[in-house]
């Protein structure tokens, strides 16, 4: 099973910190092109995804935060829609131009988008025409009513607009994010791969380090070598 994001900070945090804080550690490492300066670059590639990872989580709580706004506006601003369409069928039943300036045949949109453009539709033309407003006035569609309807439109508008641009944000802050760790993984892995050849001789050190057993398929018990000189066995 694949590592979360925060196992595998986790994991590369115990192994450089650890690997840094270990004279003996550090003295098996060198050897091998793992001096502090090579390790320190390692922990600057931890502390970059580290710090895209919180700013990750903190965009998708942003967004889910605009969601949820967005979420209460439109229900908010259908109910009133709604309740305005349903009497306008009424009263202006026999009024096929005006039945076409609100659009009120027909379901209702039900994408955001498309809400939103009929909404608009409705109210703008309500409020614009002197004989449609006189007779929703008979049934108390009011000005002030299609006005206030109105305003909660533009309120939808603008959460739709500002979700889109939270939803953008962590869009972007995830592929910033996938990228540090990608690149921390890779040095990871080659970080393991030396520390198992350096502390071959010395588990202990492999486990302060995280490392607490082969990958599985890359190592192989050894075999004893036969002499260079020996004869082939006689069948």
């Amino acid at each position: 099973m694949a590592k979360s994001m925060d196992a595998r900070l986790l994991a590369a945090q115990v192994a450089i910190d650890n690997a840094l804080n270990n004279a003996d550690v550090q003295t098996y490492l060198a050897g091998y092109g793992y001096d502090s300066t090579r390790l320190n670059e390692g922990k600057t590639l931890l502390a970059a995804a580290q710090q895209l990872h919180q700013k990750q989580t903190a965009e998708y709580g942003e967004q889910f935060a605009a969601t949820t706004a967005l979420q209460s506006a439109w229900e908010q601003a259908d109910a009133e829609y709604m309740r305005c369409v349903k009497v306008a069928r009424v009263a202006l039943k026999s009024d096929r131009s005006a039945d076409q300036k609100l659009a009120l045949d027909g379901k209702r949109k039900v994408t955001i988008s498309g809400w939103i453009v009929q909404a608009k539709q409705f109210y703008a033309n309500a409020l614009t025409d002197a004989s449609i407003l006189a007779k929703l006035m008979q049934y108390g569609i009011t000005q002030q009513k299609l006005q206030a309807g109105q305003q909660q439109v533009a309120q939808v508008e603008s959460a739709n607009i500002a979700q889109k641009k939270e939803k953008g944000e962590a869009q972007q802050a995830t592929q910033e994010r996938d990228a540090a760790i990608e690149k921390l993984d890779d040095w990871v892995s080659d970080f393991i791969a030396i520390a198992r050849v350096a502390l071959e001789e010395k588990p202990q050190l492999l486990e302060k380090l995280g490392i607490l057993e082969a990958t599985p398929g890359v190592s192989r018990p050894r075999t004893k070598k036969a002499p260079v000189d020996s004869e082939p066995a006689e069948a």
